[in-house]
């Protein structure tokens, strides 16, 4: 089953779900248990594009096993999926990024006790149209110099990055303010969280940066490395030098810890009210968890080390405490 399958049968469907918040076409709140003994109704996810993909692959998966539970999926970024979560109305939260000091303030302050569930792990990847043959690999200082806020109107063409490079004009493509790869990247990159130029085109859509990079020689942008392998052969995966050479993203560089500095771990939040008082809920976290090889490998993802699978079952464990 491969992971573009997975987001033609599951994902469209259950981001419509989800988006209208129509629970009753969700299954409805109501039911715990289906005639059969099952469990049923819904489980409502919002959150990071990146991880998404991932969320649903799980929830394909859960319902070979459940098909009574309706898991939605939406993707409104890491932010946006917080603001939903921290007011108590999505059950997990995707997150390409930890959750920031004044997200846990608002869940807080609204009585949202959750734990933080490490999934997967992302070499989040830089790409450049396959018609560029001159940036094969980029130093940390030449992304800066792409991405910087001081670099706004300032470094528009390729030859600005490096002199080596020709005179091309240089089209950024990359993520909006409300999401996870944008402050993992820019904090990485430029030294700040939120600290980047504005003149570029941004979309929540991973896709959308895609096909902005495929449809121009000079273009660039970065995301997450699934969705580089998804669509390898219209892009190219620019190799990261962080001062000891050049190093390719991939599975193995992100274990080894050689792809710095943009490998970086994947989240689901969960409620610990919604985990303790929806049976369905329950059932699909504990699925995720112990299933997180085959979710994984369906997805394409990253998948954790048997330490980071030891500390997942442990935060697992403490939800119903």
């Amino acid at each position: 089953m491969t992971r573009s399958t997975l987001r033609r049968r599951v994902s469209p469907a259950a981001v419509a779900c989800a988006a209208t918040l129509v629970l009753a076409a969700c299954g409805g709140q109501a039911a715990d248990s289906t005639d059969d003994g099952g469990l049923s109704g819904p489980v409502l996810v919002d959150g990071s594009s990146t991880v998404a993909p991932l969320s649903s692959a799980a929830a394909e998966l859960y319902a070979e096993e459940e098909p009574g539970v309706n898991v939605s999926v939406a993707t409104s970024g890491t932010g946006g999926g917080f603001e939903k979560f921290c007011a108590g109305e999505t059950d997990i939260s995707d997150a390409s990024r930890a959750i920031a000091d004044d997200e846990r303030a608002a869940c807080e302050q609204a009585g949202i006790e959750f734990a933080e569930l490490q999934v997967a792990s992302d070499a989040l990847t830089v790409v450049v149209n396959p018609e560029n043959n001159w940036a094969s690999c980029l130093t940390v200082d030449q992304l800066r110099t792409m991405w910087a806020p001081e670099s706004e109107g300032q470094v528009t063409n390729w030859s600005q990055v490096a002199p080596a490079f020709p005179n091309e004009p240089l089209g950024l493509f990359g993520p909006g303010t409300d999401s996870g790869t944008f402050d993992y990247f820019t904090d990485a990159i430029n030294g700040e969280e939120g600290a980047s130029r504005t003149d570029y085109q941004s979309s929540e859509d991973d896709n959308v940066l895609v096909q902005g990079v495929g449809g121009s020689r000079g273009a660039t942008a970065y995301f997450g490395f699934s969705y580089y392998e998804e669509n390898q052969g219209t892009l190219k995966a620019v190799e990261i030098d962080n001062g000891s050479g050049c190093v390719v993203p991939s599975a193995a560089t992100v274990q080894d810890g050689s792809y710095t500095p943009l490998a970086r771990p994947l989240f689901i939040y969960v409620s610990k009210s919604a985990y303790q008082n929806k049976p369905q809920v329950k059932g699909f976290v504990d699925f995720y968890a112990s299933q997180l090889d085959p979710i994984t490998e369906a997805a394409q993802y990253v998948g954790l080390n048997e330490e980071q699978k030891a500390e997942l079952q442990s935060a697992v464990g403490q939800l119903g405490s």
